[in-house]
């Protein structure tokens, strides 16, 4: 058996289509665009690449998006700054603070920039507000990569009510929120970590398995049930040729890639996968471009809170 390939590039295509419109009625009733403000601090490279995605993406479809950049050196004081200003803009409706800060910043910068964000205007859900919002079933700005993973499932008509589920990965942005969202659908959800014992056992029961820990490759096919759903959320840089060309395969395309640019982007989990679930998201493809599909989404849905509009549930 080889797994079904979920196109999540195509995918998101179609919510990309599908929100053209909306976001055409709604700048011709508000008289304005939807607008979306981005935060990056620092140069990371991947980082750079997901705020240019998003920046392109969304005027594609006639959101305003503006990009706030800060240098490294900036201080959680001028961050949280610029948010504020952000907060105060009557003409942006989301606001999206790309993840990570730089690490001099320390491990509570994050937290507290997303303590800071306006609810109303909080694109990712990451604001304490809507995390109990979301925890209550009844948020209306959820996280964007679990909203993405949702979609998918939902659009490949992948049936999550009875379904046993199991999320490897116990992150604020990924792994709890994720895990919420498929119990509030009627899924029976079991999340596991790095302290987990027998993992692979508890793994290869789930008929929907999501891998959310940024190990590349870790999730081998004795980890999967036979015909099971495999959401692979890992995005990870690989740039030892060794175990490039065992995650991609002796006679994969990928391999000049690597040659030309030394380095990789895989997920967390092992090719050999396919040769058992029924169906998996591959990396890149998958779950990122439904992950800058709800960003979208989820501007729209604020901006729309926001002028008393009809909402996104009102759409479908």
């Amino acid at each position: 058996m080889t797994a079904k390939i979920i196109d999540g590039t195509a995918i998101a295509e179609r919510v990309r289509a599908e929100l053209t419109g909306a976001v055409a009625a709604f700048t011709a009733r508000a008289g304005r665009k939807p607008g979306l403000g981005i935060v990056l601090v620092g140069e990371r490279a991947d980082s750079q690449i997901y705020v240019r995605n998003k920046l392109k993406t969304a005027a594609e479809i006639g959101i305003d998006a503006k990009l706030s950049a800060m240098p490294a050196t900036a201080t959680l004081a001028e961050i949280l700054s610029t948010v504020g200003t952000l907060n105060a803009d009557s003409a942006t409706d989301a606001i999206l603070v790309q993840s990570p800060l730089p690490d001099p910043l320390g491990p509570g910068a994050m937290q507290q920039v997303f303590d800071a964000i306006d609810p109303s205007k909080d694109v990712d859900g990451v604001t304490p507000i809507n995390v109990g919002r979301l925890v209550q079933n009844r948020a209306e700005l959820v996280p964007c990569t679990p909203a993405g993973i949702i979609e998918l499932l939902r659009r490949t008509h992948v049936q999550i009510a009875g379904a046993r589920a199991v999320v490897i990965g116990r992150s604020e942005i990924v792994g709890k929120p994720v895990a919420l969202l498929l119990l509030h659908r009627h899924a029976t959800v079991t999340i596991c970590h790095s302290r987990t014992t027998d993992l692979s056992k508890i793994t290869s029961k789930a008929d929907i398995l999501i891998a959310a820990l940024g190990r590349p490759g870790f999730v081998h096919r004795s980890f999967v049930k036979p015909g099971a759903t495999v959401i692979d959320v890992g995005i990870n840089r690989v740039t030892d040729a060794l175990t490039a060309k065992d995650l991609l395969g002796d006679t994969s395309p990928r391999l000049a890639d690597f040659a030309r640019r030394g380095s990789i982007v895989v997920g967390d989990v092992h090719r050999e996968v396919m040769k058992v679930a029924g169906a998996v998201t591959p990396v890149p493809g998958g779950v990122g471009p439904m992950t800058i599909a709800m960003v979208l989404s989820n501007t729209l849905k604020a901006a729309e809170l926001r002028t008393g509009g009809p909402s996104i549930g009102d759409r479908q």
